[in-house]
């Protein structure tokens, strides 16, 4: 017994070491791929899709004005040149949201209409025009304090979200020991399923019968991948480095699937890009985002009322304390586990539906997106702890969207990085993991 707890031990600190790793690896990966080349034309020469317009102020161009287009994964920006004019390519026909830096104006020159800040689309052609409107006025700011506080509103519902699909996979480690690295595609799955059911190119249900019939088929999912692969692997003794592996593979494998059948294009869910309601202060939130907070919240109290109150829930902790201990109490290991499978995959497909609104657009490959951020908001938190999961998502949540205000958007990903090393060395259980002594 003493030597099963001391390799369990080990590879909870191994794990530990592998998230991190990874985290910064594919950090540092994504850091190099953001565009943000300063010319008056970027991506024309590599790209089909065309984005291009004219500042001018009463028809006087304005030179050196910032422009950045952003959307599916994609960012450039581009400053005018002495004609007013800019162009950026991208790479696919999709919805991009194209903002003029208002810092970048000539003093006492305002964008008077429709603000800095445009969600567009392609239509027929390759190419799309959109032109600012500007015009003399006093440009209103936003305080410091304003800011910091919206950000916190965005960060807790960033958080929030990033939870639910943080527990399925602390829960999974817990009760098997597998590090996952296939949950990012359930996180697609759940997406795609309620694109199917409610996109108007597919069946065209509500939306609000979409949502559940996506999570159910989520949670179905992942009981047909332990019924026909987890279990059968843990069955012949398989190692957890080599379950890694094979998570991995299935990763790619789910990921292709998912592009062969849709496409590299990017979709939306009914309801997306709704107009902001203001709460207080400079914080506005759509209809979109409040109820997706409040979902995330309910789903957040029934898991852990599940954990604590239920006889299943019990049986799960006292599984991911210790295995071997539980099925000689009694308890049928597999089949919590089972239920452990069904409900993490679930909770992961809610996720994807929720994401697709947050960032809008569905992707085949949105899930990876995110995916660090789940790893490191379990590793954070602790290893193994559904509690520890929420923590951890909450501060990861904060972190990414507070570091906005200091430094630029494309490297928000690393301030919860540093943060995640810093915690380890202090504290190499996570925050509310236990600290165990090895030997």
């Amino acid at each position: 017994m003493k030597v099963a707890r001391t390799a369990h031990k080990r590879r909870s600190r191994l794990m530990t070491a592998l998230f991190a790793a990874a985290f910064a690896a594919l950090a540092l990966t994504s850091m190099s791929t953001a565009s943000a080349v300063h010319a008056d034309e970027v991506g024309t020469d590599e790209y089909d899709y065309i984005f291009s317009g004219n500042v001018k102020n009463d028809n006087v161009p304005l030179e050196d004005v910032k422009i950045t287009v952003e959307g599916g994964g994609y960012t450039a920006e581009v400053v005018t040149d002495a004609e007013g004019q800019w162009k950026i390519g991208v790479p696919e026909k999709a919805t991009y949201t194209v903002t003029l830096d208002e810092s970048t104006l000539p003093a006492g020159v305002i964008v008077a209409e429709e603000g800095p800040e445009k969600e567009v689309e392609f239509g027929l052609t390759k190419n799309k025009s959109v032109n600012f409107f500007l015009g003399e006025g006093v440009r209103v700011t936003v305080s410091f304090a304003d800011q910091l506080v919206e950000r916190i509103v965005n960060g807790l519902n960033f958080g929030l979200m990033l939870a639910l699909a943080a527990i399925g996979v602390s829960l999974v480690f817990g009760t098997t020991g597998l590090s996952n690295f296939a949950h990012s595609e359930l996180v697609t799955f759940g997406a795609l399923m309620a694109l199917i059911f409610s996109g108007t190119a597919f069946l065209g249900w509500p939306i609000y019968v979409a949502i559940p019939i996506a999570v159910v088929l989520s949670g179905g999912l992942g009981y047909v991948l332990d019924l026909g692969l987890w279990r059968p692997l843990r069955k012949k003794g398989v190692g957890l480095v080599q379950l890694m592996i094979v998570s991995i593979g299935l990763s790619l494998a789910l990921r292709y699937i998912y592009s062969f059948f849709f496409g590299g294009g990017t979709y939306q869910l009914p309801g997306s890009g709704g107009d902001n309601i203001e709460l207080f202060g400079s914080v506005k939130l759509s209809v979109i985002d409040l109820v997706s907070m409040g979902i995330s919240i309910v789903v957040l109290a029934a898991v852990a009322f599940w954990l604590l109150r239920t006889r299943i829930g019990k049986a799960t902790r006292a599984i991911s304390d210790n295995a071997s201990l539980a099925a000689a109490s009694g308890i049928d290991v597999d089949r919590v586990i089972r239920i452990v499978w069904i409900l993490g995959s679930a909770l992961a497909g809610l996720s994807g539906i929720l994401w697709a609104y947050f960032r809008p657009g569905i992707k085949w490959d949105m899930g990876t997106g995110i995916l660090l951020l789940i790893f490191a908001a379990v590793t954070l938190g602790g290893l193994g702890t559904a509690f520890g999961a929420l923590v951890g998502s909450i501060i990861i949540g904060l972190l990414v969207e507070v570091s906005t205000l200091w430094i630029p958007s494309d490297l928000k990903y690393v301030g919860a990085l540093v943060v995640l090393i810093l915690v380890l060395l202090v504290r190499p259980q996570g925050i509310l993991g236990r600290k165990e002594r090895i030997g």
